[in-house]
């Protein structure tokens, strides 16, 4: 294979040392020659055959750019490949970076701008996690860049995440959930004092989610051809942009499909009986449907609004709340219960991971898996009894009646 790049050495004027430079023709055939400015073989050898590979994927390299064009040229090369709400959370992340160090020349960033980056994010208030989490947002943009041949190492990988104490999971308890259902089931809005209406069929929408586990998003996109009636089963299913469903994706992993019980058919059943047939989706209202495809046909719908396509969820979902008597607690709670319980009630740790569509069962373990009351009870129970043994063997060894006592040893001198 022709060798594209020549590393060459320039003579300084005293005649007496060297420097390195780079001779090849760029991808306008123009002929380049970059000087490396050291005279260090390995490093200079390291370089040409960076270069080599630039040239040979087409990417042009070791150009000047501040850190704002970087974030715009990353994104736009991943776009379509991850989330929306993963490239927010990547310009989000660089734009902090950018208010602590400035918007330096990307080549430039070291590893003590890393430890600047945490420093200044925990002095303005962010949690351990949060910085963990934009950190990893950091790491991955600049990892692309070496992947691309962009940069020759990631200048913040060896950074330390920071570790927080451990957050408590919260999950919704026997009682929580009946009360939380009852309530969902009697739920509607006051629009006016003579008009009620219920904008969301809330105790399906409750059930689903303690039965099946499924997230937010996956359940307001749920469509009528996800459910097979006579299999009792839901599919979770990407969704393309055509006249009647908007594009959407699922996250983590690729679809799988649910058990749904008796009750949850009979259910959906009744609830698809009391739905005009021309809307495709189980949860979302028909007034919210005609209006949502009005904004597509004007084009003011994008993916991103898909992955949450009802207004007012959270509010109307706290309303539930409170009037089910129970203090905190978010929707995606419900999901954290739902995973605690399938674990609780005979569920392998691989197959609770497979169900709940995370890669991986670190994520189950970590941000799902409550410890249940039972659990502690248990624990209780044991406790105690080890506790009456210990109790017991102490009193058999106790002296049978009070004049025999221990010996002291004698001392002497």
């Amino acid at each position: 294979m022709k060798e594209l790049v020549r590393l060459r050495t320039r003579p300084s004027r005293d005649g007496e040392t060297f420097k390195y430079f780079l001779d090849y023709k760029d991808e306008n055939c123009k002929r380049r020659q970059i000087s490396l400015g050291h005279a260090d073989r390995w490093k200079a050898q390291r370089q040409r055959d960076q270069k080599e590979r630039e040239l040979r994927m087409g990417v042009v390299g070791l150009e000047p750019m501040k850190l704002g064009f970087f974030l715009r040229d990353n994104l736009e090369r991943t776009r379509g490949q991850v989330r929306e709400s993963t490239l927010d959370q990547a310009r989000i992340a660089m734009k902090h970076f950018i208010k602590v160090i400035g918007d330096v020349d990307y080549s430039r960033i070291t590893h003590s701008h890393g430890e600047r980056f945490i420093q200044a994010a925990l002095d303005g208030g962010n949690s351990p996690a949060t910085i963990a989490k934009k950190l990893r947002h950091l790491k991955r943009l600049f990892q692309l860049a070496v992947y691309r041949g962009q940069l020759e190492k990631n200048p913040i990988r060896q950074v330390k995440l920071l570790s927080g104490p451990k957050r408590k999971i919260r999950a919704f308890n026997d009682s929580e959930c009946s009360r939380l259902i009852q309530t969902a089931k009697g739920y509607f809005i006051v629009q006016s004092a003579k008009k009620r209406s219920k904008p969301v069929a809330w105790e399906l929408l409750v059930r689903t989610a303690l039965c099946t586990g499924m997230r937010r998003g996956e359940l307001l996109n749920t469509t009528w051809q996800d459910i097979d009636f006579e299999r009792k089963t839901i599919d979770v299913a990407p969704k393309e942009d055509t006249k009647e469903t908007w594009e959407w994706h699922i996250k983590d992993t690729d679809r799988r499909t649910l058990p749904l019980t008796e009750e949850l058919v009979h259910l959906f059943a009744k609830h698809q009986a009391e739905q005009p047939e021309v809307y495709p989706y189980v949860f979302i209202p028909t007034a919210r449907y005609d209006y949502i495809q009005q904004l597509r046909m004007e084009c003011k719908w994008s993916v991103q609004r898909g992955s949450n396509p009802f207004n007012n969820f959270e509010r109307q979902f706290r309303a539930i709340l409170r009037r089910s008597r129970i203090s905190d607690g978010s929707f995606h709670d419900l999901r954290r219960t739902c995973l605690t319980n399938w674990l609780a009630n005979g569920l392998r740790e691989y197959d609770v991971m497979q169900m709940a569509g995370h890669a991986s069962f670190e994520t189950t373990r970590k941000f799902y898996l409550a410890v249940r009351n039972d659990l502690v009870d248990r624990t209780r129970q044991a406790s105690s009894k080890a506790m009456e043994g210990i109790s017991v063997a102490h009193l058999l060894r106790a002296p049978s009646d009070g004049s025999e006592q221990e010996k002291s040893p004698t001392i002497r001198a």
